[in-house]
Parts: structure tokens; sequence; C-alpha cells
């Protein structure tokens, strides 16, 4: 967007992403799923990773439906050594790249007697060190673009204290520290944010609740001040904002999107030691 040689262009066209190249992980379902599918409505092609083929094809046809090309990727983001190619695939069907959106992440916390080292480092190297070596393997590419974005996905854990919840806010608390570490080296060529989910209704958040009290669902609502679950479209509405030019000047911010809730919304019993 240009500052000082002319005008820049009106504020609804700087949320487009018109004939840019985004990069995906995790997009098979949730929250993945609906950024894939937002970015393709702002104009991106868009690479999809996740495990699971049928899950991106599906996700696959509703970018096409937009008029927007899509790349599926069946990819485990926990093999470090299939990024290299997984990159150079995007950047050989689309001829480059421009936003990378590190969605793909998960972990399972228990209280800290029962957590294991084992267990935090399979966390850690998931979602962090995954996000981390993708960015890596993209920055180049990004550097041979104009206006180049990453976006991580976090999470509001990441700065909450909540018992039994130890592994997963520990990573997503990494996760938004190397996000402001990357900005700071990656300015001013590109640009690196986070947004930080709170509760999504999502399958995992569902199956979740399914073994919680019947009253789970109610209590998350009435302990979030917007009176309501996120949906993943919510998530989506944030990424695009973070990677398009109308966030031109926004790098190492945290954007947490969870409707003021409360870092209770679901109270574990847990008995002191």
């Amino acid at each position: 967007m240009s500052t000082s040689q002319g005008h820049p262009p009106p504020l609804p066209q700087q949320f487009l992403l018109t004939d840019k190249v985004a990069i995906v992980t995790g997009a098979g379902k949730g929250i993945g799923a609906g950024i894939a599918v937002g970015l393709a409505e702002a104009g991106a092609d868009v690479a999809i990773v996740a495990r699971t083929r049928t899950d991106l094809d599906q996700v696959a046809g509703e970018i096409r439906r937009r008029g927007r090309r899509a790349l599926v990727l069946p990819a485990d983001m926990n093999d470090l050594g299939m990024l290299p190619d997984l990159v150079e695939s995007v950047v050989a069907t689309f001829g480059g790249l421009d936003v990378v959106v590190n969605n793909a992440g998960g972990s399972q916390s228990f209280p800290f007697l029962d957590t294991t080292i084992e267990n935090l480092e399979a966390s850690f190297h998931f979602n962090v060190s995954a996000t981390f070596e993708l960015s890596r393997l993209a920055v180049p590419h990004l550097l041979r673009r104009d206006g180049g974005s990453i976006v991580n996905i976090s999470s509001v854990a990441g700065s909450r204290t909540t018992r039994g919840g130890l592994t997963h806010g520990t990573i997503k608390a990494a996760i938004s520290h190397l996000t402001r570490m990357m900005a700071m080296d990656l300015a001013p060529r590109v640009r690196v944010n986070a947004v930080l989910p709170g509760a999504i209704e999502t399958d995992a958040l569902r199956r979740y609740l399914d073994v919680q009290s019947e009253d789970s669902r109610r209590v998350m609502v009435e302990r979030t001040p917007m009176r309501r679950n996120g949906v993943p479209m919510d998530i989506a509405a944030a990424v695009l904002y973070l990677a398009s030019p109308a966030a031109s000047w926004v790098t190492g911010k945290l954007l947490e999107v969870d409707g003021n809730a409360s870092a209770d919304l679901i109270p574990k019993s847990l008995p002191d030691l």
C-alpha cells in the first residue's frame, strides 16, 4: 500500500488478498478450514495442509467454489523433514508465496505430577518447532514479494494460569513469544502476528464438552460477556485482517479473539497436593 506515492486504495480494498498465495496448516477442519476458506473469499489461492486427504478435499472444494485455486497437501506437521518439499510444491504450483498461517497444533495437558517430559517435548515439537521450521523455510519466498505476512495461531491459554493446563498453556505461551521475536527479526519486510482464540465451536471442543457435565456449555456462555462461544469464521476474520494490507503497520502483535471470556470457563476440580 502506497503512502508517499499516491493515495492508498479505498479501505475495503485493503482487506483483499487478490491473487495472493497463502498456505494454511491444520486446514482439514475447524479453525484451519475456516481460515482457508476465508482467505479464498478475500481473493487468495490457498495451499492447505493436514493429515487427512478426505478432509482437505472437502475444503479444497469450498475454495474452488469461490473461484480460487486450491492445492491439497496431505502431510503430518510432526515430520519436519517433509516441510522443504511442501514449501517448494506451493511455490512451484502458484509461482510464489505471500501468506503463511501456522494453525496446526494441539496438546494434551495433565496436572504437573502427571505430566511427563515426553508429553511436554512432543507438544513443543508439534506446536512450536513446526511453526518455526515452516516459517524459516517460507521466509526466503516471502522476501521475493511485497507484503509478506506470517500469522501464527496461539491461544489465550498462553497468558492465563489454570490448574491442569500446564502443557497447553506453556506451549501456547511459547508460540506467542516466538511470534514477537520473529516479528523483530523479520521487520520491515515480513510482518508476523498471532491470533489467540478462546473457546471456538469445533469438533474438538464438542468432543471435550461431551465428557464434561451437562451444563458445561451453559456455564461457558455465562462466563463470556459476548454470551456465545466463537466459531471458526471469527478467527478467519482476524487472520484475514492481519494477513491483509489493512494491517501493513501491524507486526509483533497478539490479537485475542475470545469474547472477553474469563480464564475459568470450565474450572477443573483438582485437589491440593
